[in-house]
């Protein structure tokens, strides 16, 4: 467990692994669930070698997954497509035909999460401690662990020696493989790890709608009527990158409005303790509809047990439908206006528009 802004959550490690010299080539580290955010962000990764990423990496020739959701959303397809790397999705329980990867996690386990604060092997039950334990360990912040994580991919990278290399490091394997390698530019990546609604948009007074919302950027003044389309990070909602119709980049517009971080953490309150409630709702509302039927000894019809007296019934079903919202809204109490007359509807709704207004 570690601590991602003050809550403790699970972090996921998503990375890619070269199987003929086993040196990792891309990582990325999320704080709880993970999602095609995750994959995408380790394929740049994988695929960059310049900068912090590298020496290993370059565009794969061949790409085996499991059948996790995300490794296959379009966006992730759409990216190996792209790639021209030929993509495998293994059959499910299948372990033995992904034992590299597979090592690396059993090895990143025991030899780096096992010795770090907050690790455990199965979850812990949620429990409200009364006091603080002081002998239980300060859990890492997202941050610290990210380090960790990377810190000792390098190592595994350049001092780790793992059988079947001849006492090399995957590093020192990747550099004595002859086999040529493709790279692809920074520049064509950065469209590559975006995903695109296919929409055309035109921009306003008010920036460019995309959701429901307003996302502004100082280089849109005086440039109203524009057409655009839109790409964006999954599930990166403050910010999106705005483009040509031809895929030209022209700059990054953010979210209009945006509640502020008090009003962010009031707003997790207020669902945490919603999600909380509905929970023991549905516990309680699955207590009261479990049936239980009489024991017999001699073969009798079934005889069904729980009574409850006329009052009890009525209360229940009262409290039932009150909360039944549809039936609250009495949709049928005014009636709608007659459509404009310029509106193209249906001759049954012009003709009762006619008997109204005489």
């Amino acid at each position: 467990m570690v601590d991602a802004d003050g809550e403790l959550v699970r972090p996921w490690v998503t990375w890619f692994i070269d199987v003929a010299t086993k040196a990792i080539t891309g990582t990325a580290v999320t704080p709880g669930h993970p999602s095609r955010a995750s994959i995408l962000a380790a394929l740049r990764a994988a695929l960059l070698r310049t900068g912090p990423y590298g020496p290993a990496g370059g565009v794969p020739e061949h790409v085996r997954v499991d059948r996790g959701r995300d490794f296959l959303s379009k966006t992730v397809l759409g990216a190996f497509g792209v790639l021209n790397s030929k993509f495998e999705d293994l059959p499910a329980y299948s372990p033995h035909l992904k034992g590299t990867v597979e090592n690396l996690n059993r090895c990143v386990d025991r030899m780096l999460f096992a010795v770090l604060p907050g690790y455990f092997l199965t979850p812990k039950p949620r429990r409200a401690k009364k006091k603080p334990d002081p002998d239980e360990p300060v859990p890492l912040t997202f941050a610290e662990f990210t380090a960790e994580v990377l810190d000792w991919a390098r190592w595994w990278n350049t001092e780790h020696r793992p059988a079947g290399l001849a006492g090399r490091t995957p590093l020192e394997a990747w550099q004595a493989d002859p086999t040529p390698v493709s790279d692809i530019p920074e520049a064509a990546l950065w469209g590559l790890m975006l995903e695109d609604d296919g929409r055309v948009r035109k921009l306003s007074s008010h920036g460019v709608r995309w959701r429901g919302r307003d996302y502004l950027g100082a280089w849109m003044a005086g440039q109203a009527g524009r057409h655009v389309r839109i790409r964006h990070m999954p599930h990166h909602d403050h910010e999106i990158e705005v483009c040509d119709p031809a895929g030209r980049h022209l700059g990054t517009a953010h979210l209009a409005d945006a509640a502020t971080p008090e009003q962010l953490d009031e707003l997790r309150r207020t669902r945490t303790a919603r999600a909380r409630r509905l929970r023991e709702e549905a516990k309680k509302a699955e207590v009261l509809r479990r049936q239980r039927f009489a024991p017999a000894t001699t073969p009798t019809p079934a005889q069904r047990l729980g009574a409850v007296t006329a009052a009890e019934a009525a209360r229940e079903l009262a409290a039932s439908a009150d909360s039944d919202m549809a039936a609250l809204a009495l949709p049928d109490l005014i009636q709608p206006a007659p459509p404009p007359e310029d509106w193209n509807t249906p001759a049954s709704l012009h003709h009762a528009a006619r008997k109204e207004k005489r």
